[in-house]
Order: structure tokens, then C-alpha cells, then sequence
């Protein structure tokens, strides 16, 4: 087989494969061009909203880039990345694995095997694998110190990725199922994001496995954990992801399609919901902590007491109290709300989340400021934070 006959017939075997859907992968090793860091390029089909896609997996020395294509972009792509950077390219099908070597001179030379693989990689199968954040080759969760050096889950870190990975599956189904659903441009913020693993996760996702454009900033009131999430993201490459130094009440929300709070401490919560509220936000995910404003205030009702005398009880219900009228004043300003254990307890016992949704329409508002009104009075609550947020603010509800 002559130079150029080689590498026409890897090149067709691979466009064979993807129009007859037999393509399981492709690997380009061996990189010799000028582009600093690079090591390999990893290809698979993956599907997206906007309809099958190959998923081109960039790995620098470190930091890892995905960009995906559509089948003839992709193609056209592989012709122009070997021989040009990388000197092996190695195609997986059902049918055979092919081998293509360049050597410099640019002589070709192609090798066929028996096929390693009998089934194809099918597009839904990458996409329920990938929902949940992959630990292997995972810049951030290395630099965040979830993973070892080898891309394995450190043993007493295996709690916080179960966590992490629940999450993303969370807030994905919450962005499909609201107005956001279907658009390509998308802005998060992540208020008290901490050390930042939900915030590295969920960029991750909407920009690698869903395929859109988001941009993601985390706020985050100590400044070298922000300084050292800035850094992960710019050796992960995560190019549209940042962190500020701020509080979240102080904090100015520009507009926002999805905000998120996250163990934001007693009424920062508040203060976090009431700014995505005013900002516009189509989706908003928070999961409280320590619940002090409402419980000093309860006066149990009669047929209470007797429970509500002991401490820990009384706790407890202010717990459930104070996050159902968030609930009924989120109902009352247009959204379709949730409240449900998102994590285990036996992971971490602040896994309340309080989901809620943008809907259109005034139905059941006026209903969900009813029952607020009723639970208050119930338990002889005279003040709530978000209430006092949202009636200060015009437009948002009238109370």
C-alpha cells in the first residue's frame, strides 16, 4: 500500500464507521507540534441536545479541553490534526481496529487488527456515564484533592464525589425542566461556593457533557480559597469560570439564569434566594444551614407543647418551619418549588435542598402568600428575613 493510499484508508475507514455506526473511539498520540503541553487528543461520539456530536478530548500535561463537533467537522479535523501535529492515530470500529503511523519524512504507513471492540459506543450510553463527573483524568478533583495522582478517588473522599455527582444530576434535571431548557448561552453563580467542587463540577457539565456555553462565577468570602480556585480553573483551562472575593449579602447579582447557595449560614440564605429573585434567576438551588432567626421566635401552639419543650425537637422544627416559608414565599413570587433530601444523611446532615423553578403566570401565588400568612401566625412568628427582602423590593410580590 502506497504513503498516500495509507492514510486515505484510515481516513475512509473512519468516515465508514461513523456513517454506518460502527465508530467506537479514536486516539492521536505521539504529538510533535508547537502547541505547548499537549500529549493526546481522545475521540467519542457523544449526544447532545443539538443532535450527535464527536466529543474531542484535548489532554495537556495539565489540563484537559474538550470541544465537540459535528461527525464531518470532526472528520475533516482528524485530516488536519495527523500528520500536521500527531504521527499515531489509532481508529476503533466493530469491524477492525486500524493503526495509521506518519513518520517526519511524512511516509504513512497503516497497520489493520482485529476489532478490540464488538459493539459500538453507543451516544446515550457516553451520555449517562458522563453525568456523573469522571474522576479519571479530572484536572480540578486532582488540584482540589479529591483524586490521586493516578485519577483514583482517595478513600476518604469517596462521600464528597457521591455528593458532587447527585448534585450535577440535580441541577441538570432542574435546567432541563426549566425556561432555560433549549437555549445555548448560560450564566451561573455559585454564592458561598467555598472551596468550589460543586462549582468546577456544574461548569464542567454544562460546558462539556450538555454542550453549552455557560459561564459560571463562584463568591466566596475568603480570599485565598479564591485565589486558589482561580488557579485550578486556569490550569483546567475552564475558561469561562471565576471566582470573587465577596459576601453574599453584599454581593452585587448582575442578571443570572441559575443561582446557587449552598450552606450559606441562617439568613444568608435569604439573602442569596432574595437576589436571585431580583436578578431574574430561572432557577435557583439552595440547601440551608443553621436555622437561628425563626426558633427563638416560636411560640409553641397548645397542642405542641408538649414536643416542642424539648430542645432538640424544637430545633428540628424550626428547621422545617423556617425552610417552608422560603418555600411559600418563592411559590408566591412565580416559582414552582421543591423541597427534598438531595444526598443521604449518612453522607452529610445538611442535605435539605430547596429547588425552585420559574414558571409563567399568577396562579397559586396569592394562594402560597395565604399559607405563608396562616404559618406564621400559627407559631406566632413575627419576622422572616426573605419576606423583608421581598416586600422591600417593588415588583417582585405584594405581600
Amino acid at each position: 500500500m502506497t504513503e498516500g493510499n495509507a492514510a486515505e484508508h484510515f481516513y475512509a475507514a473512519l468516515d465508514e464507521s461513523l456513517a454506518e455506526g460502527r465508530f467506537v473511539k479514536l486516539t492521536l498520540a505521539r504529538y510533535r507540534g508547537s502547541e505547548a503541553g499537549l500529549k493526546n487528543v481522545y475521540v467519542r461520539p457523544v449526544s447532545l441536545k443539538a443532535g450527535e456530536r464527536l466529543s474531542f478530548l484535548y489532554r495537556y500535561q495539565t489540563r484537559d479541553l474538550v470541544r465537540n463537533h459535528t461527525h464531518a467537522e470532526g472528520s475533516a479535523l482528524v485530516r488536519e490534526l495527523l500528520g500536521a501535529g500527531f504521527s499515531s492515530g489509532h481508529l476503533f470500529t466493530t469491524a477492525e481496529d486500524l493503526r495509521l503511523e506518519v513518520s517526519r519524512r511524512g511516509e504513512s504507513r497503516l497497520r489493520r487488527e482485529s476489532p478490540t471492540f464488538s459493539a459500538p459506543a453507543t451516544a446515550e450510553h457516553d451520555r449517562r456515564k458522563r453525568r456523573a463527573v469522571e474522576p479519571a483524568g479530572s484536572v480540578y478533583l486532582h488540584a482540589l484533592g479529591v483524586t490521586n495522582e493516578r485519577g483514583e478517588v482517595r478513600p476518604a473522599m469517596g462521600d464528597k464525589l457521591r455528593q458532587i455527582n447527585k448534585f450535577v444530576e440535580t441541577v441538570a434535571g432542574l435546567h432541563a425542566s426549566s425556561p432555560l431548557a433549549g437555549r445555548g448561552d448560560l450564566s451561573v453563580v455559585d454564592m458561598g461556593s467555598g472551596k468550589g467542587y460543586l462549582t468546577f463540577a456544574v461548569y464542567d457539565y454544562f460546558n462539556h457533557v450538555a454542550g453549552l456555553r455557560a459561564a459560571v462565577t463562584g463568591v466566596e468570602a475568603r480570599a485565598e480559597l479564591v485565589a486558589l480556585c482561580n488557579d485550578v480553573a486556569r490550569r483546567a483551562g475552564f475558561e469561562r469560570l471565576s471566582f470573587r472575593t465577596g459576601h453574599i449579602q453584599d454581593f452585587e447579582l448582575p442578571a443570572t439564569d441559575l443561582l446557587i447557595a449552598l450552606h450559606a449560614c441562617d439568613t444568608a440564605t435569604d439573602d442569596a434566594i432574595y437576589k436571585g429573585v431580583a436578578a431574574g434567576a430561572s432557577v435557583i438551588v439552595t440547601a440551608p444551614c443553621c436555622h437561628r432567626e425563626v426558633r427563638p421566635q416560636i411560640e409553641p401552639p397548645a397542642a405542641l407543647r408538649g414536643v416542642l419543650r424539648h430542645g432538640h425537637l424544637l430545633e428540628r422544627e424550626a428547621e422545617s418551619v423556617t425552610d417552608s416559608l422560603r418555600a411559600l414565599l418563592l411559590e408566591g413570587a412565580g416559582y414552582r418549588v421543591k423541597v427534598f433530601e438531595f444526598i443521604s444523611t449518612e453522607h452529610t446532615r445538611k442535605n435539605t435542598m430547596i429547588a425552585a423553578v420559574r414558571r409563567e403566570g399568577p396562579e397559586g401565588r396569592e394562594a402560597a402568600l395565604a399559607e405563608y400568612r396562616a404559618l406564621k401566625e400559627f407559631y406566632r412568628i413575627r419576622e422572616q428575613r426573605l419576606e423583608t427582602l421581598l416586600c422591600g423590593a417593588p415588583g417582585l410580590f405584594t405581600d
